[in-house]
Parts: structure tokens; C-alpha cells; sequence
């Protein structure tokens, strides 16, 4: 007589029964369908209200494998952060709860050093040196990470300001915003050189600078104290994962300022075991990538999206890709409003709104319908150009 397991590899074998067999699986629960949050196509980019990036199925298998065991937190954070300072070329580096936690926890460190006093004391910066110093032109509102810590951010504008104020002795930091460099007169070298001359660390915020691959080592090679980076815009790791890197001293204060560290400023920007594995995971697969072919495959989908539009009357596509902070091609359309007779905010609007629901940078105004392709999977910019393509079309008939 047939044993149990001869009939099913038995019938396994026959072509019907795979089939029967994947059919009778439960259907996976759509979680986002029951909350009632309706997925899209991200034509936009990496931000982080559209939940910028996509992690791997590698980065996804990584994060599962680690949410499976128990870990001491502190030597899988000094497992990680040597890691990742050997894969970049720094002195040292660490996993942070995205770029603005790295800025909190990187003035925090220049703050306190390793003094255990001073780093319970914060942000009472009584003894502590009390200011951060940044151009004008370098404002963001990303800038409450720093101001966290208790510092008074101090603007400038020339050499002879940075000298004045650092030479008072109450600067304890000199903030540089990466994609505000063209805006200020003090450019990454000088601002280097000078905080270096001074006595006053350099951190700079380079969340968005990847890619180019080559920015997660240019700047520490440049000779910045600190440099924070989201981990889950071009890297694609999780999106409340950063990087801080630089100085080992500084890297080394920082984590004392954070959790596991319970009576600290950045207790709450806690990293998790998943967090700190996937992030290492997707900055391994990054640095592996043939980034080549995927520029070359990004201007194909744009070319193929700007086609589409163009063969509406009266639109135009531009082609660019930003100097600095999200360094990929975008695609900037305009059109006679006399012919296609709804605003590029009309269109965008249409654009959620439709089935497919399409997001689209928020570059997009009253003049200029802008929108990026690298956040896009396989075969969506196809379907990004045919919506859009409808919908010039019906503004236009």
C-alpha cells in the first residue's frame, strides 16, 4: 500500500494540483485597505510624509531575521557602527532615528563630550558652551533637531563673522546645510577650514546628498567632524533610520546621549535592533549597486513619461537633475493654459485622485507640473505616463 507521503508527492506531481494548492491559501490581509489608506505611485521622491523609500526584499528578510532573537543593544550598536565606518571610510559611525536624529544627537556630542554630568544636564547648558553657528542662507526647519539641545543658533554670513563669534569661546557647533551651499559665501571647504583653524566641530546635514554614491565618503574626506544622512531616502533602509559619521570621539559622545541610555536628551530617538540591521543591510546593497545602469534606467522612464505628455499640444518637458540633494532626473512640464485648460495643480490633483492613485513632487505650482521617477518599481512609469497622458488629454479636448 502507497504510504501518505508517496501519495501527495504523488499528486504534488500532477499539473492541476499546484494550482488547487495556491488557491486554497488564505488570501494575505491588505492592512492598508481595512485602515481605509490608500496606497499610490510615488512619482515624487523620497519624502518623508509620502513615506519616501521602498526597502529590498533582502533589507525586509534582514529586519525579520533580527525581529526573531534577543540581542545585548549595545554590542550589536558597536557591531553595526564599526561596520558601517569600515564599508564608508570614516572613524566611526552609527545608526540614528533618521538625519534629524544624527543632528540632535551630533550637537548633543559636541555639547557634552563624554561627561556624564553634562550629558544628564541637557538642555540646561549652564557651563556648557551655548551656541551653534550657521549662515542665513542655511535656515531650515529642520533646524529644531539642534535647537533641541538648548543652543542658540547664531546666523552669519562672511569669514569675519564665523571669526568673531567663534572666537568669543561659546560655540560649540558650526551647522552647514549640504543643498544650501550655493546659497551662502562660506562654502564646504572654507566652512571646514575654519572650523578646524577655530577650534569649533563642523556637522553637516547631507539627509537627501544620496546619491551620488560617492557623498557617503566625500564629506568626511573633506574633513567635517559630523556628517548626518537619512538612511531611508537613497539608501533605501528603513525610513526612521540615519546615519552620523565622522570623528570617533564625537560619534562615541553621541551615543551616550541616546538610547539604550535612559537620563538623555535623545532617549526618545531610540534605534531598534531591526532598524540598526536593515540599515546596514540596504547601505551594503547600495554600495554594491551598478549605479550606472540605474541612471540609465531612470532617464529611460523619464524620456518615456515626457513623451507621453508631449504629445499633447502645447507641452513642454524639461529635463533636469538637481546639483545637490536628490541628485536624480526630474521632469519639469509646462503648457499653454489656453489649450490645456487646467492649472499643473489641477493636474496633480487628478493625478491622486485617479485609479491609479500618483503623487508628485511638491515642486509642482501653479506654472510647472514636476515629477521624479527613482522611487518608481518596474513597469509603474509606464503606467504613470498613460495616466498623465489622460489627463492632459481630457483638460485639452
Amino acid at each position: 500500500m502507497a504510504s501518505r507521503r508517496t501519495l501527495l508527492e504523488f499528486a504534488a506531481s500532477l499539473p492541476w494540483f499546484g494550482a488547487f494548492a495556491q488557491a486554497s491559501k488564505p488570501k494575505p490581509r491588505d492592512r492598508f485597505a481595512e485602515l481605509g489608506v490608500r496606497p499610490f505611485l510615488n512619482a515624487a521622491g523620497t519624502y518623508t510624509n509620502l513615506t519616501a523609500s521602498r526597502m529590498s526584499d533582502e533589507v525586509m528578510a534582514a529586519i525579520n531575521q533580527a525581529a526573531r532573537h534577543f540581542v545585548n543593544l549595545t554590542q550589536l550598536h558597536d557591531a553595526v557602527g564599526a561596520r558601517l565606518a569600515k564599508l564608508l571610510d570614516c572613524e566611526a559611525a552609527m545608526v540614528t532615528s533618521g538625519a534629524a536624529g544624527a543632528l540632535t544627537v551630533g550637537t548633543a556630542a559636541c555639547l557634552t563630550g563624554k561627561n556624564p554630568e553634562r550629558i544628564r544636564q541637557l538642555p540646561d547648558l549652564r557651563g556648557m558652551k551655548a551656541k551653534a553657528i550657521l549662515q542665513r542662507s542655511h535656515r531650515v526647519g529642520y533646524d529644531h533637531a539642534i535647537r533641541a539641545c538648548g543652543v542658540s543658533l547664531v546666523e552669519i554670513e562672511t569669514e569675519a563673522d564665523f571669526r568673531r563669534i567663534a572666537e568669543a569661546g561659546d560655540v560649540a557647533v558650526a551647522f552647514f546645510l549640504n543643498y544650501a551651499e550655493p546659497l551662502g559665501q562660506l562654502k564646504r571647504e572654507a566652512w571646514v577650514a575654519l572650523g578646524r583653524e577655530l577650534g569649533v566641530p563642523t556637522l553637516i546635514d547631507a539627509s537627501a546628498d544620496v546619491p551620488p554614491v560617492e557623498n557617503l565618503r566625500a564629506y568626511t574626506k573633506q574633513g567635517f567632524d559630523l556628517v548626518a544622512f537619512s538612511g531611508g531616502k537613497g539608501i533605501c533602509g528603513p525610513q526612521s533610520s540615519g546615519l552620523l559619521l565622522g570623528r570617533r570621539d564625537l560619534v562615541e559622545a553621541a551615543r551616550l546621549n541616546t538610547s539604550p541610555h535612559a537620563d538623555t536628551i535623545a532617549r526618545g530617538m531610540k534605534v531598534n535592533k531591526e532598524e540598526m540591521v536593515g540599515l546596514l543591510v540596504a547601505v551594503e546593497n547600495y554600495l554594491a549597486r551598478d549605479h550606472a545602469a540605474e541612471a540609465r534606467e531612470w532617464e529611460k522612464r523619464i524620456a518615456l513619461i515626457r513623451k507621453a505628455a508631449e504629445r499633447v499640444p502645447s507641452v513642454r518637458g524639461e529635463i533636469y537633475t538637481p546639483e545637490i540633494a536628490n541628485h536624480t532626473p526630474h521632469l519639469r512640464l509646462t503648457w499653454d493654459p489656453e489649450r490645456v485648460k487646467a492649472s499643473p495643480l489641477e493636474i496633480r490633483q487628478r493625478l491622486a485622485v485617479g485609479e491609479p492613485s500618483i503623487e508628485i513632487t511638491p515642486e509642482t505650482n501653479a506654472q510647472q507640473l514636476v515629477l521624479t521617477v527613482w522611487m518608481l518599481a518596474p513597469g509603474e512609469a509606464e503606467i504613470v505616463a498613460r495616466r498623465l497622458g489622460e489627463e492632459l488629454r481630457r483638460a485639452a479636448s
